[in-house]
């Protein structure tokens, strides 16, 4: 798993990296990174949306998704518990915004879902090592806006690359290129939602939502399991 320690190693570096820029910069500065922070993940979602919705065959299933995603969500108070380990780790109030942003973002992605599986069954990292360094990047900007709290992020993408590098064997041949649309198109949503968010055009409940991504998973393994 070296790759994957080695993605969420440059995801806490660029984390402190970040969070010294952090203590330096003024407020006007700092609203100012959070604007182009929030336009910039406004126009990312937009991107993975629209390249994608036009090569599904399930132009509903998104909807689907995130509407069964959401109520799992709520029910599991995910929002909640990582709107505690936010106040834990940082005074700031918006740390729960940066968290769903970075974790979308380090998860929700080719390199980051079929790395794993390249590392597992080849012993190929190029993938994971690639993903590395742009998250190491990612995570400088973030944490210069949100703090050291960012580093979170790195705990949840070790869990979710983790579980896909030990599954990997049984995975692989449910990862289709349908699939990836999907998740690409669920993805999107929920990357606009937390940039809404950090925009202060709505308060979503991002977090709570990131259990529509395991819809389209689903959907799928039925559909390959029962020939549908």
């Amino acid at each position: 798993m070296i790759g994957t320690l080695t993605n969420c190693a440059t995801i806490f570096l660029g984390s402190a990296i970040g969070s010294l820029f952090k203590k330096g910069l003024k407020d006007t500065y700092k609203d100012t990174m959070m604007q182009g922070l929030g336009l910039a993940a406004l126009g990312l979602g937009i991107y993975n949306v629209s390249s994608n919705l036009s090569k599904s065959a399930y132009p509903v299933l998104f909807i689907f998704s995130m509407a069964a995603g959401g109520l799992l969500g709520e029910l599991l108070q995910i929002e909640k518990a990582f709107d505690f380990a936010a106040q834990r780790c940082s005074k700031g109030s918006r740390l729960a915004e940066g968290l769903s942003t970075a974790i979308l973002l380090y998860c929700i992605g080719t390199f980051s879902i079929l790395g794993p599986i390249k590392s597992a069954l080849n012993g190929d990292n190029t993938l994971l090592f690639t993903n590395a360094m742009l998250d190491g990047v990612t995570s400088v900007i973030l944490a210069a806006s949100f703090g050291i709290g960012i580093a979170l992020s790195a705990v949840v993408l070790f869990l979710w690359q983790g579980s896909i590098y030990l599954c990997a064997g049984y995975i692989s041949p449910f990862i289709t290129p349908e699939l990836l649309t999907e998740l690409s198109i669920v993805g999107g949503v929920l990357i606009i939602s937390s940039s809404l968010s950090i925009l202060e055009i709505k308060k979503c409940k991002t977090l709570n939502l990131l259990p529509a991504l395991l819809i389209p998973a689903v959907f799928f393994l039925f559909k390959n399991l029962f020939g549908l």
